[in-house]
């Protein structure tokens, strides 16, 4: 996730002469609210961290119950992205986290064969998502750091747009504490996103899903609505979980580091996720690019830039989190006043633009 200006300036190639090691979540992770799942490293590779490679193995743990082909993406030597493909499949698990001798020893575990393993890094990132197996080794217990909000989500591509709507149409319906969006995209299938608030999150997490949430928004009626309970049991690609968010005093501690989800979780409300997983990746590019020898100054200058941004949108969270889904009768009165606000307001802008090329066409004199 580093960014490059040119050559040899690439922050990670002033790592010493061990190897980093990085953890990150799968894209394809499912079903959530159980912690510490399997893990599927995508093997050990050099290509593409810097012009010069690594001086070791540069390992990339992803976090999922469904093992995948994996990729990694990476620059070229023209600076350009590419995906560089790994050549092993292990499923390795990280067991233990130690600091000694100017490097971080980890103990890895080979899940297949159950043989444990000890390797020695300058750097470790955990990047493994809201349930962080790095964080749970090296900061704490999840519950320490995950705050709860009584509210569930589940998103999954819809294959067929709902009856009537046109394909690009992006729908929403909304009760006090539950709703249903549907994302239209032009350059993908369309998501559909159902989220509901509730204070008993473990119960959630029994029975079968699709029945579970047919319960909770059946009586909405809609039909765009049933269209997507009904969608629901006919794909295994969907993410269905608990909202959070993950706070916390420090994001490092010795030679680990936190990033993304694991660190900061601002969770699927605040819409800035992705941002700011790339926004955090690269400001440690340039961190350790400005700090070449000194690790952790580098930390500290990284974490002390992007905290600010980082607090801001996780507030921010909060109030839209009541645009997704109003929690209140009088919250949801709001809400659909400012939406008539919008619409009104696009309109009008719209209808002037109309009027203001009408009015320059040669045609309308």
């Amino acid at each position: 996730m580093c960014e490059r200006q040119g050559r040899g300036e690439d922050g990670f190639e002033q790592l010493g002469e061990k190897p980093a090691l990085l953890f990150v979540e799968s894209a394809r992770r499912r079903c959530q609210g159980r912690p510490d799942l399997p893990v599927e490293a995508l093997g050990e590779f050099t290509a593409g961290v810097g012009d010069e490679d690594v001086d070791g193995p540069f390992v990339v743990v992803v976090g999922g119950a469904c093992h995948q082909p994996a990729a990694y993406g990476a620059v070229d030597e023209a600076g350009q992205s590419r995906l560089v493909q790994s050549q092993e499949g292990r499923q390795v698990a990280p067991a233990e986290i130690t600091e000694g001798d100017g490097a971080a020893r980890v103990l890895l575990e080979d899940a297949s064969t159950g043989t444990r393993y000890r390797e020695s890094f300058d750097l470790v990132i955990g990047a493994d998502g809201l349930r962080s197996s790095v964080r749970r080794l090296a900061f704490g217990p999840h519950e320490e750091f995950m705050t709860t909000w009584n509210a569930m989500i589940c998103a999954f591509p819809l294959p067929v747009q709902a009856p009537s709507f046109a394909a690009q149409d992006s729908l929403i319906s909304a009760r006090t504490g539950r709703a249903v969006w549907v994302f239209g995209l032009a350059d993908r299938a369309r998501t559909a996103l159902l989220t509901y608030c509730t204070k008993d999150i473990d119960a959630q997490f029994t029975g079968d899903r699709a029945e579970r949430l047919r319960a909770v928004f059946d009586d909405m009626g809609h039909p765009a609505v049933r269209h997507v309970l009904d969608a629901l049991p006919t794909t295994s690609d969907y993410l269905f979980d608990s909202v959070h968010q993950v706070k916390m005093k420090r994001w490092t501690t010795g030679r680990v580091l936190l990033t993304g989800d694991a660190a900061w979780c601002l969770n699927l409300f605040s819409g800035m996720g992705a941002t700011a997983a790339l926004r955090g990746g690269a400001e440690l590019g340039r961190a350790l690019r400005a700090h070449p020898d000194d690790l952790d100054a580098a930390m500290a200058a990284w974490e002390a830039g992007l905290r600010p941004f980082i607090t801001t949108h996780q507030r921010m969270a909060r109030l839209k989190h009541q645009w997704f889904v109003p929690t209140s009768r009088s919250l949801r009165a709001v809400r659909s006043l400012a939406m008539r606000l919008a619409v009104n307001a696009r309109r009008t802008v719209t209808e002037t633009r109309l009027l203001r090329a009408a009015a320059l066409s040669p045609d309308s004199g």
